[in-house]
């Protein structure tokens, strides 16, 4: 079967209504299930699909997310192989990637990004617990449904398991595998990195959502991969003009994008915890915001 035009088709049980996305390796389609309702259909392309590690890495999201169960990280119904594709279906999320809401709306309020952090950290908790680190953590990769405020999480595409084989994995070495404006420096050389790389991805999220900015300002990938590994962040009350926070909120902020690791937040809880604390103030007053500077959202 042609995946040029599959509106109208049916794989698996799943009858594609419309086309919504289109990734590296796969074709992204809504559908209606007869049982589960609305979906998300996820197709590897068909020549993809004669790679042998193409297909594994595929089989390996599925698997990843089939073994989370958390109500910020999108559920992950069936996956395998039907007509000849490969096949991963997951529950239809409400809502729009949290980088579009960001484009569209500008820098969001701490209390906000609070909630959005602290969902997130719960997500991840679940996940790096399951020994699974996601490794490419960015709003691209967040499902927000403004309405209720809530953030999902979703494509594990290049996620690991923390107990890996070394001499198994899928990514050769001197090859980092993520997204550069988020990816923790360490994982840069293409050593396989433990659960502080997504606490650092999801502080780059946390200044993003706050700032409109990320924290290194590099124009081209080569630029941003030196600063990356040889400066520090632009510090959070500098990226915007006429956006200044306090100093809790800051020190939580960019001790997540430490380079050291000794340094840096243990674990996503630590951070995700201190996050929230900083972004909502606590009841002496510490961890106020110029909130004047923000509005409503």
């Amino acid at each position: 079967m042609s995946q040029d035009n599959l509106v109208g088709r049916t794989v698996a049980g799943y009858t594609l209504l419309d086309h919504v996305g289109e990734g590296g390796t796969a074709t992204v389609y809504r559908a209606q299930h007869p049982e589960r309702g609305l979906a998300a259909v996820k197709l590897l392309r068909s020549r993809i699909g004669q790679d042998p590690i193409a297909v594994k890495r595929f089989l390996r999201e599925a698997e990843f997310g089939a073994r989370l169960d958390h109500p910020n990280i999108v559920r992950t119904y069936e996956f395998g192989e039907a007509e000849g594709m490969y096949f991963l279906a997951l529950e239809w999320a409400a809502g729009e990637p949290l980088a579009s809401f960001l484009t569209a709306s500008g820098p969001l309020a701490p209390d906000l990004v609070g909630k959005i952090i602290g969902q997130l950290g719960d997500a991840l908790g679940v996940a790096h617990k399951a020994g699974i680190i996601h490794r490419d953590l960015k709003p691209a990769n967040i499902m927000y449904d403004p309405a209720t405020q809530t953030a999902r999480l979703l494509d594990f595409g290049i996620a690991r398991d923390a107990e890996d084989d070394p001499n198994q994995r899928l990514t050769r070495a001197g090859f980092f595998v993520g997204t550069l404006q988020y990816v923790a420096p360490e994982a840069l050389s293409g050593e396989l990195v433990k659960e502080q790389a997504d606490v650092y991805s999801l502080a780059t999220i946390a200044y993003h959502l706050l700032t409109g900015q990320l924290p290194y300002p590099g124009k081209n990938p080569r630029e941003l991969f030196q600063q990356l590994l040889t400066k520090p962040p632009i510090p959070l009350s500098q990226a915007a003009k006429g956006l200044k926070f306090s100093p809790e909120l800051e020190s939580v902020v960019m001790k997540g994008l430490e380079r050291d690791l000794t340094k840096r937040w243990k674990n996503i809880t630590e951070f995700a915890t201190a996050f929230c604390q900083a972004a909502r103030g606590d009841e002496k007053g510490k961890g106020g915001f110029f909130s004047s500077l923000f509005r409503k959202r």
